[in-house]
């Protein structure tokens, strides 16, 4: 039987249920809020995120399955989600407690970075554009999570 990559141990920091709020870059004004949960569905290949939130006034629901790729020797994920008839492809770096995530796909061109608190309670950091994105699409936000179970 095969046994999930090592590189999965990483996304374990992730597993339970998080609140999530996030505002423009200097601004005050909560654009973001939500719930995401984190699983691993069975035999640990894949971590599940699934994601109710409102950004911008626009309600997001998604369904995210990171797991392994051999391709690239790194973790991709693919979302599923209301706002695109296609499934969205992201890549994932988890260094200790850093988190970079990316997407470059049609007119979404962006990367995460952000970093857990020490006791791994928390976690926060943001969205940019990446050079030459449309950033009407593309919105640089700042979002912080905070564990609640």
């Amino acid at each position: 039987m095969p046994t999930p990559d090592p590189s999965l141990k990483a996304l374990d920091k992730f597993v339970g249920r998080w609140s999530m709020s996030g505002n423009l870059p200097g601004a005050d004004e909560e654009i973001l809020k939500g719930e995401a949960s984190f699983e691993w569905l069975p035999g640990g290949f894949f971590l599940k995120q699934t994601v109710s939130m409102s950004f911008m006034g626009m309600k997001i629901e998604s369904t995210e399955l990171v797991g392994y790729d051999e391709e690239t020797k790194g973790l991709k994920s693919f979302v599923y989600s209301n706002m695109s008839p296609v499934p969205l492809p992201y890549f994932w770096k988890v260094d200790g407690d850093n988190i970079e995530i990316k997407v470059s796909f049609g007119p979404l061109d962006a990367t995460m970075a952000a970093s857990f608190s020490k006791d791994g309670k928390s976690y926060k950091g943001g969205w940019r554009p990446n050079p030459g994105a449309d950033t009407n699409i593309n919105v640089p936000y700042d979002i912080k999570g905070t564990r609640i179970s």
